[in-house]
């Protein structure tokens, strides 16, 4: 008979599984192979999504990976910006091109529908071969040949059909900017390659499991997994939730006690534990999910017992010297020590040289 797993016990595999248990010893790109890919739509966030999961985490530990190229950033998952270890990036981005390719059509369809996509792709990569480009100047360098066309659209459109990244100091710590286009087999120094979807399957599970095909396609922006997860059935492991949906697992891997106490965490903006799953009850409330998940946002969010509690803003005026961490609460806290603490080590971290100010309110909402 299939084990009926709760949302508690998911809950605590989840966390197991992403290093928020306990902080981990492991390096940076460590980390960031064992989450797939950190989410880096917002510069800062990849830098506080690894210091809330690792002992010791320096900012430098992740900027030095993207000077050194051990790790990138770029569109994959959802085709949204993540930074991924250099050697993972090359198989990821093939597999999910088509998600890529589906949110171009999306938001420039209409205005390409006449367009040469092969003939755009190739006169972009020429542009780029030995050289790195900021987005404007890329899509200025094409209107050359093909005067009059949307400038955003060539833009996105180059960064949809070609496999780039963008280069540091873009995507550092406070650094922002136009997003610079590399080629990424230029950059990285190999060449993409093709792996079947059981490869970034097994990843994800070991990742984020237990899960269901539906968690899966929700993470990585792929489709028509079913078949997929059939043909891997075999070697799998499958459970039941409180629900009755199928999740799969690798086989041996953890599921700690539903007791296992959870410590206070800070989640940053876009964190994939949050977006990592069709049904985020393991995480919060459905409630809870539309004050966290706006639209095209995902707020950054405070787990007290690992489930969401409340959201957070950071905000620091560097010429003032001062930073600000307000925390919005869903509910009362059971014990406000343990998030104050957690919060002056988050402010220690973000703004070390600061003065710092910490506000816990009720959410607004």
């Amino acid at each position: 008979m299939t084990r009926t797993l709760d949302r508690r016990k998911l809950n605590r595999a989840a966390l197991e599984r992403q290093l928020l248990l306990k902080r981990s010893g492991m390096s940076a790109l460590e980390a960031v192979e064992r989450l797939v890919a950190v989410q880096a739509q917002e510069t800062n966030m990849p830098y506080i999504g690894l210091w809330t999961r690792l002992d010791g985490f320096r900012r430098e530990d992740l900027t030095d990976l993207l000077y050194d190229r051990s790790a990138v950033r770029g569109s994959i998952l959802r085709g949204t910006q993540h930074m991924a270890a250099a050697a993972d990036y090359l198989w990821v981005r093939p597999l999910v091109q088509e998600s890529l390719l589906r949110g171009r059509r999306a938001a420039f369809g209409g205005v390409t529908k006449d367009w040469d996509l092969d003939e755009l792709a190739a006169e972009a990569r020429r542009l780029l071969a030995g050289r790195i480009l900021t987005r404007p100047q890329l899509a200025r360098a094409l209107a050359e040949r093909w005067p009059g066309r949307d400038l955003q659209a060539l833009g996105w459109s180059s960064q949809a059909l070609l496999s780039v990244v963008h280069p540091p100091p873009s995507g550092t710590w406070n650094t922002g900017g136009a997003t610079p286009f590399a080629l990424a087999d230029e950059w990285i120094g190999r060449p993409l390659r093709k792996e079947t979807p059981d490869h970034l399957i097994r990843r994800y599970l070991a990742a984020f499991g237990p899960a269901s095909v539906k968690d899966f396609q929700m993470w990585s922006g792929m489709r028509r997994m079913d078949a997929a997860f059939d043909d891997l059935r075999p070697s799998l492991q499958t459970y039941r939730d409180e629900d009755g949906a199928e999740l799969f697992d690798l086989p041996g891997m953890p599921l700690p006690d539903a007791d296992v106490p959870a410590p206070v965490r800070f989640l940053p903006a876009f964190d994939n534990l949050i977006l990592a799953y069709a049904d985020r009850s393991r995480m919060m409330t459905d409630e809870r999910r539309k004050a966290v998940c706006v639209g095209s946002l995902t707020h950054p969010a405070l787990l007290v017992d690992g489930r969401v509690h409340g959201l957070w803003t950071l905000k620091h005026d560097r010429k003032a010297g001062h930073a600000t961490l307000t925390i919005e609460l869903f509910a009362a806290l059971p014990d406000e020590q343990p998030v104050r603490e957690e919060a002056a080590l988050l402010l220690d971290f973000a703004a070390p040289d600061a003065d710092h100010d910490l506000r816990i309110a009720p959410w607004p909402g």
